[in-house]
């Protein structure tokens, strides 16, 4: 599929009554979790966008440009408005976050499997542990604070439920999150999207839990969100560095514009709900709109085509959101002990004793048992006799196997 050939109308035929804003929202009983967690997939894309949009507005003294930019924004603003209101108002703040978590880690580790770029494929895979063990506090808070709480229904079975490198390990020094950016003009075209997929995607989440944090209704939920919310904080940082920073403002747009075309035609060919796969090509038909304008004035302005960023627009391979139970696995049994190291990532145990990283841990952790992501499993275990799981088989590494004590020294200490 080549979004550039697809038939559309002028961009300014393409605004929506508020009652087309309203959608009918999913069943959270019902609906598919790979639906749920493309709404949330959608709905970070479109916030990256409007965000670009209104910083390359700050930027630009291009009357032509700017009104354009307005145009589009306008638009990108209605299809959060319509997505974000496709999460029912029954579903809970724990319920989304487990959405949430489980997005970020089927995700990332479908990309991680499909980039052809090291470095790229690096930094998911580095994150990867990160998020599937935020899964795992989580839920486990799930279990002491909701009555009939079922986190496995949540993510269909297809996503498993236990400890990976500790949250408590994840706080790292903020220099050893900035990781070397690629080359666009030599990168890999499916690179390019996911770097920019991946930014939106974990930017969304970073923003959830920044905000959500102080409307949990208990101290030690309100702590759990703010914690983890600094570890999203630092992997978009790190996401966002991998990015070229040499690519000019339009040539970033014509990216942004296609990337959202992309999402929104993969995730029209794998969803099942009739209701919200018509939303997906609604929207897709508008980008298609949107990428047109941006290639026109990049052509315009900087006397380029589209060719030199998106190729000749041919999409790549679909982006199919589904099980990686494995995948994790092994990327856990691999990578445990590695933390961030600069531009690198490094074994735990051959770190300066001296390393920033150790220092940094000092300086925000003078007391461990006061961290709330440790707090969390100690209660889990003090009220269940142990934590919560759900695990095909057991952890593939030893020292994370034990359900009755919170490992906090694996990937942390040496």
């Amino acid at each position: 599929m080549n979004p550039l050939e697809y038939n559309t109308k002028e961009v300014d035929r393409y605004y929506m009554s508020f009652e087309k804003m309203y959608p009918k929202a999913y069943n959270k009983k019902k609906t598919n979790p790979y639906t749920k967690t493309r709404v949330i997939l959608l709905n970070g894309t479109e916030y990256e966008s409007v965000w670009f949009l209104h910083q390359f507005a700050r930027n630009c003294e291009v009357d032509e440009i700017k009104q354009a930019l307005s145009q589009v924004r306008k638009q990108e603003q209605m299809q959060q408005k319509r997505i974000a209101c496709l999460k029912p108002l029954n579903e809970s703040i724990l319920e989304t976050t487990i959405a949430y978590e489980q997005l970020a880690i089927d995700l990332t580790a479908t990309l991680a499997q499909n980039d052809p770029d090291e470095n790229n494929r690096d930094a998911l895979n580095f994150a990867l542990l990160e998020d599937f063990d935020h899964l795992y506090r989580f839920s486990n808070l799930m279990m002491i604070d909701v009555k009939n709480a079922d986190p496995d229904f949540l993510v269909g079975k297809c996503t498993e439920i236990m400890p990976a490198r500790p949250t408590i390990a994840h706080h790292r020094y903020p220099k050893d999150d900035v990781k070397k950016p690629m080359n666009a003009k030599k990168a890999d075209l499916y690179s390019k999207l996911v770097a920019g997929i991946i930014t939106a995607a974990e930017q969304q989440t970073m923003n959830y839990y920044m905000n959500i944090s102080q409307w949990y209704k208990n101290d030690l939920g309100r702590k759990l969100y703010a914690e983890i919310g600094m570890v999203e904080e630092q992997h978009v940082t790190q996401y966002e560095s991998l990015k070229d920073p040499t690519c000019s403002w339009l040539e970033q747009w014509v990216l942004h514009e296609y990337t959202e075309a992309y999402l929104y035609y993969s995730a029209y060919v794998e969803e099942k709900d009739e209701y919200i796969k018509n939303v997906w090509l609604d929207h897709y038909e508008m980008e298609c709109a949107h990428l047109k304008l941006a290639c026109h004035l990049l052509e315009k302005y900087e006397k380029r085509n589209h060719i030199g960023v998106i190729g000749k627009g041919e999409f790549p391979k679909l982006l199919t959101l589904g099980t990686n139970k494995q995948y994790v696995r092994d990327v856990l049994e691999r990578t445990i002990l590695l933390t961030g190291d600069r531009q690198r990532y490094t074994d735990i145990m051959k770190l300066k004793d001296n390393a920033d990283f150790f220092l940094y841990q000092d300086e925000i952790i003078p007391d461990e048992k006061k961290v709330a992501s440790h707090i969390v499993i100690n209660k889990a275990i003090e009220k269940f006799g142990q934590d919560y799981r759900y695990q095909d088989k057991a952890n593939p590494v030893k020292e994370l196997q034990n359900r009755k004590k919170d490992n906090i020294t694996i990937a942390r200490k040496k």
